[in-house]
């Protein structure tokens, strides 16, 4: 009975350090540091907006998210920026299914409060136009990256 005992002390130490490492906050060594001049908002809109593409705008945004409220104004400059390489290419009824999409996002936390809810909305807005970018991409119409 002891070796059980033994078993379940040497899970819940494990489980205890697990728990500590990954509430400390600390980033994965893989992710990647926000490479705007500074973390204020306008710096980090600005670098989404020269990013080299639709693609990167993203992974900016990802690495320079705030988690909050903070990110409307980061995911309008990716949005933008991946709208530049499809969306007036797009057909009346193609256009009419991205802001359907954009609306499902826009539905998807309306009824959650806090502010990491309006980050997910973000997310979830940019993702959609970074999709439709890659799928434009895709295609076989090539689209010049910005």
């Amino acid at each position: 009975m002891a070796s059980v005992a033994e078993g379940s002390m040497r899970i819940g130490s494990w489980v205890v350090a697990l728990t500590v490492v990954l509430s400390s906050g600390a980033q994965p060594v893989w992710a990647e540091v926000c490479p705007a001049r500074s973390t204020a908002s306008a710096d980090i809109v600005v670098a989404i907006e020269t990013a080299p593409g639709c693609d990167r705008a993203e992974k900016i945004f990802e690495s320079c998210q705030f988690g909050a409220g903070g990110d409307v104004e980061l995911g309008a400059a990716v949005e933008k920026k991946c709208e530049a390489d499809f969306f007036g290419q797009l057909t009346p009824p193609q256009k009419s299914a991205y802001r359907r999409e954009i609306g499902v996002c826009d539905r998807k936390y309306q009824n959650q409060s806090g502010t990491m809810y309006v980050s997910f909305t973000a997310f979830c807005r940019a993702r959609v136009a970074q999709r439709y970018a890659q799928s434009r991409r895709k295609s076989g119409n090539p689209i010049r990256d910005r």
